[in-house]
């Protein structure tokens, strides 16, 4: 946490990107980017999506956070995304630190380097960065020239395998915890930074919502089970709670979305119409943690996009939620939408939409300005037993009707999205997808008289998350999985006829069982982390740069120390009484309630969603004191006067 004005690294940068592949990706300057004078900002954040850039500029949370910073008269937020192996070589061999991509600024130099982990994937690229910039990869040995580095995303609910190099994580939403720690270090800088790095730690872990690894100790089990994890310091909660931000249209982020000058993953603006899902997809841990439903208003989503068009120029919305056409007034939206924008260049997608509420009118909508952007539909199981299993309640009829909505107005693609590896699951119920998949293509052909019909099956592989009812489950053996796909595929391929009309995409079971280890780990895991670093890991969301090799190595290395091993991790179905390692990080849901809905899932019992029906009780309203917000309220979308094109 440097006081003094902090000099720009672009000048040794430069002459190095012309070595590297995609230079581009390390320029800045996008529209939308935001560069403050230092010596300005009472509080510097370097925010990280911990991927390459063209996976991380589009992270709809990081923008967020970028921009609510900014707007902060004494606050600087600046980018820092995952440099590729290529330019990791190159910094090393020339002295360059980590920078960020606004003003090139030096990483260590910053107060805070906030993370946000979507997957646990990227835990290696983490240590790649806190190496690069000179910051002590272990937590214990760092001191107030440091940045204080705090974890955030989805996979912060489970931080313990990186508790090592982490100081702090917070849980949930971001856009008030930011400010609230802003305003805590805020206030120790200019009181002289008091009992230094330790009393601004303590503080944090007192507002009940940071969680700070060091102030925790975790004692075991001579089997290896976890027995506590206990404060170690008064005035730290026993329980950390996650963050829920209400009100969405208060928070009508991003404003500003940034324009990418390389090719990113998503190129559109991007408006998240609501927060959180009780659909009760066991699997879900997305859905689980993000609990209440909030909607935003049809006015708000409505000028949110008038706004960010008119600023990026960006020709297509995405309509984002876990399930966007669930939003009570998605009718509404889309049509409004549609009038205001018919003639245009503008296109809308729903980039998540359930099988059984999408219709007709929706699809109207959607293709009004005759772009037709993909259509994935998520059925997640392929027979109706493991529907039940995994709470999908969605019937085969279902499908073939929404699918066939679809192709009758115009799409001559669908993407249907599966997993394999799941609770209970047999060979039958793997199989049961060629089957679906052949009655889509046949229904579509009859439908439109076309031979001209195509879908793509997609499969994921299960991995049990914390905080959801699977997270007790054993994983399923690799070599298992990648039997099962290797049977689909056949039986897809069995008649020629429709097998060339489907294609068939996958990820085999090796990443997934790593990324279980991770998923459900607690700190002796970390070491496992540090080990494949050291060994090269790098980027491991990747399948080209992925070894599971390098991981199965480094487990075998470091675990048996501690008398585990990784299919203790993995393949282990765990008990009701023992402490899982993340039981102490509050995500709002009622233990008691996950494992009675364990209990359905193995019974083939379905839970309704409690946005329709009576409250059943997972814990999130009280414990949290929030609620279900959601329409419709009745507004429409202002104003109406359509953009001429």
């Amino acid at each position: 946490m440097s006081v003094a004005t902090e000099p720009t690294v672009w000048p040794r940068l430069e002459p190095l990107l012309p070595l590297v592949s995609k230079p581009i990706q390390y320029v800045g300057g996008e529209l939308g980017a935001v560069v403050k004078e230092w010596d300005t900002a009472a509080v510097r954040w370097a925010l990280m999506y911990p991927d390459a850039y063209e996976v991380g500029l589009p992270n709809q949370g990081v923008q967020i956070l970028y921009e609510v910073l900014n707007e902060q008269p004494d606050v600087l937020a600046e980018r820092t995304y995952a440099v590729w192996p290529d330019l990791e070589r190159l910094m090393r061999e020339h002295g360059v630190p980590q920078f960020t991509v606004d003003a090139h600024r030096p990483v260590g130099a910053f107060d805070l380097l906030g993370v946000s982990f979507a997957t646990e994937l990227g835990y290696t690229n983490l240590l790649t960065a806190l190496d690069l910039a000179g910051i002590p990869l272990e937590a214990a040995r760092r001191d107030d020239t440091h940045p204080v580095v705090i974890a955030g995303g989805h996979a912060a609910f489970n931080p313990e395998p990186i508790a090592d190099f982490i100081d702090a994580a917070v849980l949930g939403d971001g856009e008030e915890a930011v400010l609230e720690i802003t305003a805590i270090v805020r206030d120790w800088k200019a009181a002289g930074r008091p009992g230094g790095r330790d009393e601004l730690l303590l503080r944090l872990a007192r507002t009940g919502s940071v969680y700070v690894p060091r102030f925790y100790d975790v004692t075991y089990l001579p089997d290896g089970r976890i027995q506590k994890v206990s404060p170690n310091r008064g005035g730290v909660p026993f329980r950390v709670q996650k963050r829920t931000t209400m009100d969405l249209d208060s928070w009508p982020y991003p404003k500003k979305p940034l324009v990418p000058l390389a090719e990113t993953v998503h190129e559109r603006y991007a408006v998240e119409i609501f927060r959180g899902c009780t659909r009760g997809c066991r699997f879900c841990q997305a859905g689980m943690i993000t609990r209440p439903v909030r909607e935003r208003s049809v006015t708000t989503i409505g000028e949110m996009v008038a706004e960010g068009l008119s600023f990026s120029g960006f020709s297509e919305v995405g309509l984002l939620s876990l399930s966007s056409a669930d939003h009570s007034e998605i009718g509404e939206i889309t049509k409004g939408l549609a009038d205001r924008y018919e003639g245009t260049n503008v296109s809308l997608s729903l980039p998540s939409t359930r099988v059984d509420a999408f219709n007709v009118t929706l699809a109207e909508e959607l293709s009004r300005n005759g772009r037709r952007t993909g259509l994935t539909f998520a059925p997640e199981g392929g027979s109706e037993r493991i529907r039940r299993v995994i709470n999908k309640m969605v019937s085969e009829e279902d499908l073939i009707r929404t699918v066939v909505t679809a192709y009758r107005q115009g799409w001559r693609q669908v993407k249907l999205y599966f997993m394999c590896g799941l609770p209970t699951e047999t060979d039958e119920d793997v199989l049961q997808i060629a089957r679906l998949a052949h009655e889509v293509i046949q229904a579509g052909r009859a439908a439109t008289g076309s031979k001209d019909i195509r879908c793509t099956v997609s499969i994921g592989c299960f991995v049990p998350k914390p905080h959801t009812p699977f997270q007790w489950a054993a994983m399923c053996p690799p070599e298992v999985v990648d039997d099962r796909l290797k049977k689909l595929k056949n039986a897809i391929n069995a008649d020629r006829s429709l097998g060339r009309a489907i294609g068939f995409r996958y990820h085999d079971g090796q990443p997934s069982l790593i990324e279980g280890l991770l998923s459900r780990g607690d700190r002796r895991v970390g070491a496992v982390i540090r080990r494949v670093w050291e060994m090269g890991g790098r980027f491991d969301g990747w399948s080209e740069h992925f070894s599971f090799q390098r991981w199965v190595d480094a487990a075998a290395e470091v675990l048996p120390a501690h008398g585990v091993d990784l299919d203790w991790y993995t393949t282990r179905e765990r008990d009701e009484l023992e402490v899982l390692p993340w039981d102490h990080l509050d995500s709002g849901l009622d233990k008691d309630w996950l494992w009675q809905d364990w209990q359905n899932a193995l019974n083939e019992y379905e839970q309704d969603d409690c946005r329709w029906t009576p409250c059943f009780d997972c814990g999130v309203c009280p414990s949290m004191d929030t609620q279900i917000q959601i329409g419709p309220t009745g507004r429409k979308l202002l104003p109406i006067t359509p953009v001429k094109g």
